[in-house]
């Protein structure tokens, strides 16, 4: 009886519609955690205040939701009314009780034989509208579920995995579109981003990431190595209702370490791009890093804020690159206003006027190798950063004195198998560490650096609470004071963290969740109201 009232009250509380407008305006509820960056603006904050840097030293976990097995958990919780919606890898959605952590409703298929990845049978979460979650799966399906009970409203085929497409990224939803990116850059699928339409799933429209014949950039491409060019989109972007412009990030072209057989610049692979979401139509685009040999693709999470650059108000999007360059461009326009380096680079000059990078010769990769710093992992990745409207500081996790020697191979491209071009080797004698690092975002100028001992692939959650929360490659998670990077406290979870905090209420009493190895932890602190 207990169990069946406990389900009702889930029901009830999930009963309410999460429309556009409310996703919209998510940061006036900060109680709920409505996208997988918090809200549009991809800033990954929240503004509640409860924990802070008074009596974040009593934080305690107060429930832990075990997968039964360790995996790499990249989950964000979508949190709605105290009830927490997870992916577990590769195919499951949970829905749990954020009081205690007990699952609800469970969803559940099979994983399609022959599916393959670079890095596995991840998924990093869901996208939610009205009463339907949305979630792609790893043989590159998109499928509608019934938000109170986990049953199935539609599944589409996205793309053919056997040819190399899988779906790790979390679903963005856009009025009455989701929109959903691809993986398989390292296979040599042909990128592309998708909207489809939220009540009948069909597809409102395509943007193939590398231009066919006919197509503005194909000429950026050697031949036909467009066919199979990469420039996936494997991280949820970000959106401005204003403009109504969807800003998300490429990745890199393919073959990754041999570019001898696809000359030019590669659009639009290793690109922020500015996408009408009505049309899918390219507004404007933006390259970080052209004919890109070294892996280091551009899906860090673009983050959309205002600020004043050379004395006039502008609208921005920053972000920090995978290639070492911390970006700062007008989000109207993708005018590049500037660049600078926010970790050991030795691959390029500087920025030109237009942001292109200025190369040093003897980076590329060759046969015999050539030292480059970052490595292929890049001076940051996949997992978000953060952005503090109160401390008006940009957060990002990097990784410092990170080099790698690039090899260059001959290669062929086989369908559904990885197509690289080369390997790599870390720098020997140089121990590489992982920082937290504080940027002011109008300059990346750098405010202060909390040293990790190794790297991480943990995300950010920066908090009005003064905090900034993350994890570190010894499974530790922590809080740090926002405003100096002191840190405030910790606590080992037992496993890595590849994922990204969340913060949110339940009954009223603040919480922030983090996937660690094979569990979900959940943490408040005692007596808290």
């Amino acid at each position: 009886m207990r169990a069946i009232i406990l389900l009702l009250l889930a029901a009830q509380s999930t009963a309410g519609q999460v429309s556009y407008e409310r996703i919209r305006r998510a940061e006036s509820e900060p109680g709920n955690w409505l996208t997988y960056s918090g809200g549009y603006r991809g800033n990954r904050h929240s503004s509640l205040a409860q924990i802070n840097t008074a009596n974040v030293r009593r934080l305690k976990a107060v429930w832990a939701y075990q997968l039964g097995e360790k995996s790499q958990f990249e989950t964000s919780p979508i949190v709605l009314d105290g009830v927490l919606y997870i992916t577990e890898n590769p195919y499951t959605v949970s829905a749990l009780d954020g009081r205690t952590g007990r699952r609800l409703w469970r969803y559940a298929r099979t994983l399609a034989a022959g599916a393959h990845g670079c890095c596995g049978p991840v998924n990093r979460g869901l996208a939610i509208l009205d009463d339907s979650l949305f979630l792609g799966t790893f043989d590159a399906h998109l499928v509608s579920l019934d938000m109170n009970t986990g049953k199935m409203r539609w599944d589409v085929v996205v793309a053919d995995y056997k040819q190399g497409y899988t779906i790790t990224v979390a679903p963005l939803a856009v009025r009455d579109k989701v929109i959903v990116g691809i993986s398989g850059g390292d296979l040599g699928v042909r990128g592309f981003l998708d909207a489809y339409d939220a009540k009948t799933g069909r597809r409102a429209w395509r943007f193939w990431t590398v231009p066919g014949p006919g197509e503005p950039g194909h000429d950026t491409w050697q031949g036909d190595s467009w066919k199979i060019g990469g420039a996936p989109t494997w991280v949820t972007g970000s959106y401005d209702p204003e403009l109504n412009l969807i800003y998300w990030g490429t990745g890199n072209p393919s073959p990754d370490w041999n570019g001898d057989g696809r000359q030019g610049d590669n659009l639009y692979s290793d690109s922020l791009l500015a996408i009408d979401s009505d049309t899918g139509k390219l507004r404007w685009h933006f390259q970080f890093t052209p004919h890109d040999l070294h892996d280091w693709d551009a899906n860090q999470v673009p983050v959309l804020i205002d600020g004043v650059v050379e004395g006039r108000a502008r609208k921005l999007v920053v972000q920090a690159n995978r290639n070492g360059f911390y970006y700062v461009l007008n989000r109207e326009t993708g005018e590049f206003l500037s660049g600078s380096p926010f970790v050991k680079q030795t691959w390029a000059k500087g920025l030109d006027s237009r942001g292109r990078p200025i190369r040093i010769p003897g980076t590329d990769p060759t046969p015999v190798g050539a030292e480059v710093y970052p490595g292929w992992a890049g001076a940051t990745n996949w997992f978000s950063p953060s952005y503090s409207p109160a401390t008006r500081l940009f957060y990002v996790v990097a990784a410092e004195d990170y080099g790698e020697i690039f090899y260059k191979v001959k290669t062929k491209h086989i369908p559904g198998h990885m197509y690289e071009g080369g390997y790599t080797r870390e720098t020997p004698g140089v121990e590489a560490y992982g920082a937290v690092k504080a940027l002011e975002p109008e300059t990346g100028k750098l405010r202060w650096e909390f040293r990790l001992h190794r790297g991480s692939f943990s995300g950010l959650l920066s908090t009005a609470g003064g905090l900034v929360f993350g994890g570190d490659g010894e499974t530790n998670f922590f809080a740090l004071d926002a405003e100096s990077g002191k840190p405030l406290w910790h606590f080992q979870t037992g496993g890595n963290i590849y994922a990204n905090p969340v913060s949110f209420l339940v009954d009223g009493k603040q919480l922030v969740a983090v996937a660690s190895g094979g569990v979900l932890f959940a943490f408040a602190c005692p007596g808290n109201d």
